[in-house]
């Protein structure tokens, strides 16, 4: 039986604590580098990003979206100036756009996320714009990451929310994943899949005690971001944690007027790929997000009932991913009694 060559890239050190800006310093030590870069956004740098770029005495740059044309733009910058590390302090436009460019030019770079909401912060996807199409790709996952519980409990809860969302939303990614094992015969790793349902069902189970403002949750829904995101590196792929619903989410982003966060996107995208994975076990799924407070319908999420309809007919058009929905989709009346049926829409 073949065995094709199979690397797994993973982070080499999580540094996990409260206030722990000046780990920053003796991580880079510790990893061996000497020249590093800080790359932040206004906001983030009032929060940690000037304390941590002071400490480290070296220059800083605002990222201002996640374009590749800001990739490229800061990619050139870092190259030029050969900075050896770069440290992305913020959400996930900052992450993405460090992680990208980092890699782009084969240097490492530094997880320090100032929000939970979604597992970008440990994965090795990029999500970035260029033009009007929203790309995952595929780059590196952080050679350390700071998990700062203090900074992320202190951001507004929708973050912390919309990161349990993305947590949940792998049990459907997962089903899809064994689907598309058993009838495309498509690579399928066990160990990533357990790691990656793991996450989920942490989640799930502490529904009940994640709450705003508290330390404790944060390092839950850290611990579970980063799990999942090692899932994915074993993987190879995002396999363990995107199938119908994070296609359901970026079909979102490109149709509605006004796209939520990713996280909570995804959330809702599960409690309808459930459905239609197991008709009865959709409700534990919608429940555990009522418990978050995150959203479970099209106007939580703040958008209309005919984007919910669309964004479900054209998800399976997303990427060449087999999933619950079939390589020919949902029709509109399909789609109208699901999102109906679950709750979604009125």
């Amino acid at each position: 039986m073949e065995n094709p060559l199979h690397i797994i890239n993973l982070s080499r050190m999580v540094v996990m604590g409260s206030d722990i800006w000046d780990s920053v310093k003796s991580t880079i030590e510790k990893l061996g580098y000497k020249n590093p870069v800080v790359l932040d956004d206004p906001i983030t740098r009032k929060i940690v990003g000037k304390k941590v770029s002071d400490d480290l005495n070296c220059n800083h740059y605002y990222i201002s979206s996640p374009t590749m044309e800001q990739v490229k733009s800061i990619g050139d910058t870092i190259k030029n100036e050969k900075y050896d590390i770069v440290v992305s302090i913020g959400g996930g436009s900052v992450i993405d756009v460090g992680k990208l460019a980092s890699f782009k030019i084969s240097i490492p770079f530094i997880s320090y996320p100032t929000v939970a909401s979604h597992d970008g912060i440990a994965s090795s996807r990029a999500s970035i714009t260029d033009g009007e199409k929203k790309l995952s790709i595929e780059a590196q996952p952080p050679i350390a990451i700071i998990a700062d519980t203090k900074i992320v409990s202190q951001a507004p809860y929708r973050f912390l929310a919309s990161g349990c969302a993305d947590l949940i939303s792998n049990y459907t990614a997962v089903l899809d994943w064994q689907l598309a094992h058993k009838l495309k015969g498509e690579y399928y790793s066990e160990h990533a899949a357990s790691l990656s349902l793991m996450s989920a069902k942490v989640t799930i189970d502490n529904a009940d005690v994640i709450k705003e403002g508290l330390e404790e949750s944060a390092r839950k829904v850290l611990k579970g971001l980063i799990s999942s995101g090692v899932a994915m590196s074993i993987a190879g792929s995002s396999r363990p944690a995107s199938g119908a619903e994070h296609a359901f989410s970026h079909a979102l982003d490109m149709i509605a007027e006004k796209p939520a966060m990713h996280g909570e996107q995804c959330g809702v995208g599960s409690i309808m790929a459930m459905y239609l994975h197991r008709e009865d076990k959709y409700k534990t799924i919608k429940e555990a997000l009522e418990k978050i407070k995150a959203p479970t319908t099209a106007n939580e999420l703040g958008v209309t009932d005919n984007e919910i309809i669309k964004a479900l007919m054209m998800a399976h058009k997303i990427r060449d991913r087999y999933t619950i929905l079939g390589e020919s989709g949902l029709t509109e009346r399909a789609a109208s009694k699901l999102a109906k049926v679950t709750g979604v829409i009125d």
